[in-house]
């Protein structure tokens, strides 16, 4: 796998505020202690608590190459975080624990062995072999089945948050081997922002630099969802584009984003989404007739449509859009992370 060799060596500690002058550093300790940034609960120099931000990621290509014969799908797409995700609690439970404890504050989210989180956290486990349980409580504010892949996120999250409180036992590379055996999203969430990735999506090349922060970007997820099984089993392959991934769709992205023709926003999946959910298919025309969006697409598998730009009257685009009950909109932007630091949820950023 391509991957920029990272620095993951980094701490935070709380007791900033205590031994500073006053009002000295004031927007350093804000940051630090901001619900979306990384914070340690203790004074000592031994991490044991972290509240982390779980991104989210659309994407702004993405081919379907082939099908596999172990019935997976290969694709190539590049994928771009950004600044609307959950938030993920972590803490270390004492010496006696034997299991981890794991709650969430959405409901219909599974809490047992299957939830990815508690997968992660099982997973560092068996590869580190060092025998910490943790606590984890997850605020969710992602919906299911939006193509967003929040759920990756979230293990991904938790790979990196259970590998700082354990002291670092792995290195990014190795967590980024591990990933793929959690699914295929996964890997994506520990580059810098941007990777190209291909395979069933956890080959990836980390794009460094990422795209620039700051872009923004509205989502438009309709209430009704769609599985990733049923839009691929309603795939056409007579459908899908020939535009080349390697040698056209990737230089022009990386040349900038604002340099990229209409007609290289390509997600082969927006049609068998279409074909299962019509209404998908009208909204996105809608969305397309919005004066200040420069470029409208569904993400992934769907069914959320990702919007770049702004519209030029939010107040009149929120009247006819976000007053809608079968509708939630989003507004956030690009993000990316320095090397050694995990995500953070830019301020501006709202719902």
């Amino acid at each position: 796998m391509r991957l920029p060799s990272l620095s993951i060596y980094f701490l935070i500690s709380q007791v900033v505020a205590a031994f500073t002058g006053p009002q000295r550093h004031v927007s350093k300790v804000d940051r630090l202690l901001s619900a979306v940034s990384q914070e340690s609960a203790t004074t000592s120099s031994n991490l044991q608590s972290l509240t982390l931000f779980s991104p989210c990621k659309i994407n702004l290509f993405l081919r379907i190459i082939r099908k596999r014969p172990d019935g997976y799908h290969d694709l190539a797409s590049l994928f771009q975080a950004i600044g609307f995700g959950d938030t993920l609690e972590l803490s270390i439970l004492g010496d006696d624990a034997t299991e981890d404890e794991f709650t969430c504050n959405m409901p219909g989210v599974p809490v047992d062995s299957s939830n990815l989180v508690l997968r992660a956290l099982a997973l560092m486990r068996e590869k580190t072999q060092v025998a910490t349980y943790f606590k984890a409580n997850l605020i969710k504010q992602v919906p299911a089945q939006a193509g967003l892949g929040g759920g990756s996120a979230n293990a991904a999250t938790a790979l990196w948050g259970a590998n700082q409180l354990m002291g670092e036992p792995a290195t990014l590379e190795e967590m980024v081997e591990w990933s793929g055996a959690l699914g295929s999203d996964i890997t994506f969430f520990l580059s810098r922002g941007t990777a190209y990735c291909t395979g069933r999506g956890e080959i990836m090349s980390s794009i460094d630099p990422p795209l620039p922060s700051g872009t923004p970007v509205c989502i438009v997820k309709p209430n009704v969802g769609l599985s990733t099984p049923q839009v691929f089993k309603a795939l056409e392959y007579d459908k899908l584009s020939t535009m080349d991934a390697d040698q056209m769709l990737l230089p022009t992205f990386l040349k900038g984003i604002e340099r990229v023709p209409d007609e290289m926003f390509i997600n082969d999946l927006e049609f068998p989404a279409f074909k299962c959910l019509p209404e998908l298919k009208l909204l996105k025309e809608e969305l397309l007739q919005v004066e200040g969006f420069d470029h409208v697409m569904m993400s992934g598998s769907g069914t959320s449509i990702f919007c770049l730009g702004a519209p030029k009257d939010k107040a009149a685009f929120d009247n006819k859009f976000k007053s809608r009950e079968d509708l939630q909109i989003f507004y956030s932007e690009f993000i990316s992370r320095s090397e050694g630091q995990w995500f953070e949820a830019p301020r501006s950023s709202t719902s």
